[in-house]
């Protein structure tokens, strides 16, 4: 479990499918100040690869990814 991760904000993508899960992703931790983390919540299955993908070619960190059923997780730490 991700008890250990408080996340500062939380992204409920859950019924969205691409390309809105990546693109809110990208504009919620735009709203974060650099090393704060995002919670982000999503049922589409490109999600899990857009958003690795896309966590690693900006920089920031996924501290932890966790799949339940349907339901992806992501903890995002922002980079600079």
């Amino acid at each position: 479990m991700a008890s250990d991760i408080i996340p500062d904000a939380e992204l409920d993508c859950v019924g969205l499918y691409c390309p809105m899960p990546i693109s809110q992703t990208k504009q919620e931790i735009d709203k974060l100040e650099v090393e704060q983390v995002l919670k982000v919540e999503a049922d589409d299955p490109a999600a899990e690869e857009d958003i690795k993908r896309w966590a690693k070619r900006v920089g920031h960190e996924i501290l932890r990814f966790e799949k339940e059923g349907t339901i992806l997780t992501f903890y995002i730490r922002k980079a600079k």
